[in-house]
């Protein structure tokens, strides 16, 4: 059960690695489409990588907690705990 955590969370640290390296590049791609048809003011670009980075890191994160918790074992011992008081 502790190499199997160890290894969910191994797995969690490099999925986060790989998502956030994802929020830059959307950032990038979003500026570079954004200077194509005007130009970029502070404030739009704060409002772009504030939204952009933000919007991937919460999204993806979310798919990446829900992961973990499955391959660490946490689900199962839920479904176990809820699955031994209606036994009862």
């Amino acid at each position: 059960m502790a190499t199997e955590r160890t290894r969910a969370w191994t797995e969690f640290r490099r999925m986060i690695l790989w998502i956030a390296l994802a929020g830059v590049l959307m950032v990038a791609g979003a500026l570079w489409y954004l200077s194509l048809y005007d130009a970029l003011y502070p404030s739009a670009i704060a409002a772009t990588i504030g939204g952009v980075f933000i919007s991937t890191l919460l999204g993806c994160g979310l798919f990446a907690a829900a992961f973990f918790s499955d391959k660490s074992g946490h689900d199962q011992s839920v479904t176990d705990a809820t699955t031994h008081d209606e036994q009862q």
